[in-house]
């Protein structure tokens, strides 16, 4: 499911001046925080993702993806999550299982809540404003520089796809 052009003004710009729209803080798997408004600007690309799922050889695009485009400002954040019973039991075992088996660099946040009332804030508000909800592990939503909403995808749709592709060259050719 694809949802272009739907606005988040200002997700991911510093001091936004819009109720409940701004910048967001992920807890890091390797510690610390991931701050969205470290990639105010660029394309960023959130994946809810999962160690047991049947999805999971998606790490392997999602990293490919990454080393491909990050040199012109794509940042590709993956958020392990158990709203579909399929995560590890803790940070260090999903970051242990990435690193082994899929060579993870990009930008990892701890295993975060994705869906209902206890959603992290970004997932609540991409759901406010397109009505897009993760349904499965690996559902993809892909924030503009602008931190406009420039497409959500759900699990079958591969990282590398021409459809998510074609999306992130469009937001790099205009930035």
């Amino acid at each position: 499911m694809k949802t272009p052009g739907i606005a988040l003004a200002a997700l991911l710009s510093a001091g936004s001046a819009c109720a409940g729209i701004g910048t967001h803080t992920f807890a890091s798997i390797d510690g610390g925080t991931l701050d969205t408004a470290d990639w105010a600007g660029q394309p960023v690309l959130v994946v809810n993702t999962a160690s047991q799922c049947g999805y999971t050889g998606q790490y392997d695009g999602l990293q490919a993806l990454y080393d491909r485009f990050r040199e012109e400002g794509l940042v590709v954040i993956a958020v392990p999550s158990d709203d579909f019973s399929q995560e590890l039991d803790s940070a260090e075992e999903v970051k242990e299982f990435c690193e082994l088996n899929f060579a993870i660099d990009l930008p990892m946040a701890d295993i975060t809540r994705v869906r209902g009332r206890q959603a992290h804030p970004f997932y609540r508000e991409v759901r406010e404003e397109t009505g897009f909800v993760p349904r499965w592990n690996f559902n993809k939503v892909l924030i503009g520089p602008d931190g406009a909403v420039a497409g959500t995808w759900g699990a079958p749709v591969r990282p590398q796809s021409r459809e998510i592709t074609g999306a992130i060259e469009a937001l790099l050719d205009g930035s």
